[in-house]
């Protein structure tokens, strides 16, 4: 992808796919190329990446796809693992295996020995995973594709190797009576605190949810752990759109256990912009943010670190947090953000809280060597 015309190859092409799919929210820009900018993507330090884009023979666009390798994360087994994402693609069996081997051979060249797709070259919580119920609005920087992606990813080969649910619910439903009785019983013991995050003090929160993410999460990111410096550079980046009642945090006299972060849904802003984030469109996003025109949010992490497990914190935690978001009196849907099929204690959680499956999607992978043993990935104890 060496010419700013094939880059804009790969951004409009989405454009065709889904002009007649009144659900589909094109991402902006910048968030797709931010992927790809050696300078805004730490992934690269450890990692490549490539994309192509696919033309007929009247030079009309029919595909793009992107590959990559994160040896972080692929060295970590006896079957080194590559990526593929950014897929777009006309709805040809044909045309979608031709990207997909050039892929597999791309990867094979670097020593892997399967690929998992579609994913981000970069943390879970951007582009993963492929739709495959609850075609609605995306939220944002989430994946969203025709239901024919299925078949040609099936078509060619994939195979599922761990679903993905999300989970919606309207915040001022009455909880369960138990989340009350967990905030109670742990309150009156004195050592529980729970409370949101204030912006004019994100050093102090970033050390904090460092902790527990370390505590809580690493282990199931493949090992990978996260530096104060590294947290607080993301805090920085979200708190234009921070707010401050919708992220919790729960201290056991003083040390933080628990966090349950949550942001208003930026596609119902961004869908206005059309891809673009230039001047005019910020000040159209400002306009938007305090006029109101948002009354959705979504959770994209929740988690208690092991050792208090199982005690009520999440409860104490839930309910907390509820009682403030509502009396905002400004939303009126929340979609949990995703979990895997591999977490149940995640899955039940949500389900505690009333909340319905509203979309699956699904991270495939596919191994060169048909004749090796496919394994899912393992569940969460």
């Amino acid at each position: 992808m060496d010419t700013p015309e094939k880059v804009n190859r790969f951004l409009e092409l989405p454009l065709s796919i889904y002009k007649d799919d009144p659900e589909w929210i094109r991402p902006l820009n910048k968030d797709i190329e931010q992927v790809f900018d050696i300078k805004s993507n730490k992934t690269f330090r450890h990692g490549e990446a490539i994309r192509w884009i696919l033309v007929d023979d009247k030079d009309r666009t029919i595909g793009r796809i992107a590959a990559f390798v994160n040896k972080k994360t692929s060295d970590k087994n006896d079957q080194p693992t590559g990526g593929i994402g950014f897929f777009e693609c006309i709805d040809d069996q044909h045309t979608a295996n031709f990207m997909f081997d050039w892929c597999k051979d791309w990867l094979k060249e670097k020593g892997m020995q399967a690929m998992d797709g579609p994913i981000n070259f970069g943390e879970r919580d951007r582009w993963w995973g492929l739709l495959v119920e609850g075609f609605y609005e995306p939220v944002y920087c989430m994946n969203y594709n025709p239901p024919y992606y299925k078949r040609l990813f099936e078509g060619y080969g994939f195979q599922t190797y761990y679903e993905q649910y999300c989970f919606s619910l309207n915040p001022n439903d009455e909880l369960d009576p138990k989340f009350k009785e967990a905030y109670d019983r742990l309150l009156s013991e004195g050592d529980y605190i729970a409370d949101h995050i204030r912006k004019n003090n994100l050093a102090k929160y970033a050390a904090d949810f460092t902790t527990i993410y370390n505590k809580a999460w690493a282990k199931h990111g493949g090992g990978k752990t996260l530096g104060v410096e590294q947290t607080l550079a993301m805090f920085k980046k979200m708190k234009p759109v921070l707010e401050e009642e919708l992220v919790w945090f729960v201290y056991h006299k003083g040390e933080p256990i628990a966090a349950w972060l949550n942001l208003p849904e930026l596609n119902q802003f961004f869908k206005y912009m059309h891809g673009r984030f230039g001047l005019w469109q910020k000040f159209k996003f400002l306009w938007l943010k305090n006029t109101g025109a948002c009354r959705k949010f979504y959770g994209i992490v929740f988690g208690v670190v092991p050792e208090f497990q199982g005690k009520g914190v999440d409860g104490f935690m839930i309910w907390a947090g509820a009682q403030k978001i509502i009396s905002l009196k400004k939303y009126e849907f929340m979609e949990l953000q995703w979990i895997g099929d591999f977490n149940p204690k995640m899955i039940a959680i949500a389900k505690s809280l009333g909340s319905k499956k509203c979309r699956t999607l699904i991270t495939y992978r596919r191994l060169f060597d048909s004749t090796l043993e496919f394994k899912r990935h393992p569940i969460l104890s």
